[in-house]
């Protein structure tokens, strides 16, 4: 379903940078190979068992003397018998030499109601199976783990050019949070889970209308609130820094709710799942007591273009 969708918004003439979803879409093989024949760039939550390969499996694409020989009759290219086998992306970051000698980078995601929202970071290239069972080009394994709390961490899984920052992936993964809280808010203010309705068609209408008064409200308000000043050296509601400038104490890869909301509605974006809970925030008390320890942190401008 949601391979036709992105089908049809296409054939409309609608273009996306990226894509990004939960680990729902994200632990399909299917899903995530079809987007790569499409040349769809994406950043996609995985579960914790999603399998890879740390290293690029050998491959034989003719038999050896010893096959002919035997006459065994094998299709090719395949695997070699001895080979490194794949791993779940939870152990990748538990056991994984490589991974484990790359140093934990810290971002500073958004300002919350409740206080910051700081994610640590690391990215290493992987190699997933293809319809076949050979290995793919190089892939990136983002992880992503909450400062406040390391026992809460995320494996994303992208297609994106082995030069991608890591900033900009994860700059892409949280996106989602934008579109989720943009439901959350249809739902609680402005009665979207009010289906009181028994066709389809009927249901559509009224999810379209729905989402028309929400940006109606996010631009007055916009438009009318005025002003509001910047806090803690971060940028204002009205811009945002080149990414890697420094802005302040901290940097952070979101600006204001509002303002990212309003580009995530110019982008586009549709959600594909109204259901999805909201990332807690952070509680801001024990963020002050940890904040010094944070070291040195990343900004992303807010100029990619996110689908959900």
């Amino acid at each position: 379903m949601a391979l036709e969708q992105y089908q049809r918004a296409v054939a409309n003439g609608v273009r996306f940078a990226w894509l990004t979803f939960d680990e729902g879409y994200g632990g399909k093989g299917p899903f995530l190979r079809a987007l790569k024949e499409l040349n769809q760039s994406y950043v996609a939550e995985v579960p914790v068992n999603f399998c890879v390969w740390t290293r690029r499996p050998a491959v034989l694409y003719q038999a050896s003397a010893r096959d002919r020989h035997h006459g065994h009759r094998r299709h090719y290219p395949r695997l070699k018998v001895k080979n490194n086998p794949k791993v779940e992306v939870q152990n990748v970051l538990a056991y994984s030499p490589r991974m484990r000698k790359i140093p934990w980078e810290t971002y500073h995601v958004k300002d919350g109601t409740k206080g910051p929202m700081v994610w640590q970071a690391k990215r290493l290239l992987v190699y997933l199976p293809d319809e076949r069972g050979l290995p793919t080009r190089p892939y990136h394994l983002l992880v992503a783990r909450h400062v406040l709390d390391p026992s809460e961490v995320k494996y994303f899984i992208s297609n994106a050019p082995e030069s991608t920052s890591v900033a900009t992936l994860l700059r892409v993964a949280f996106t989602r949070w934008i579109i989720e809280r943009a439901f959350e808010d249809s739902k609680t203010e402005l009665g979207m889970d009010h289906f009181e309705v028994r066709k389809f068609g009927s249901i559509q209408r009224h999810l379209i209308l729905s989402c028309l008064s929400h940006v109606f409200l996010s631009e007055f308000c916009l438009e009318h609130r005025g002003e509001k000043p910047g806090f803690d050296g971060l940028p204002g509601p009205g811009g945002h820094g080149d990414a890697g400038a420094a802005v302040g104490a901290g940097w952070t890869l979101f600006a204001e709710v509002c303002r990212a909301d309003r580009y995530a509605v110019e982008a586009n974006a549709t959600a594909q799942r109204q259901g999805s809970p909201l990332p807690p925030p952070p509680n801001d008390c024990s963020f002050t007591c940890h904040r010094h320890h944070l070291g040195r942190s990343n900004q992303v401008s807010l100029e990619a273009l996110v689908a959900l």
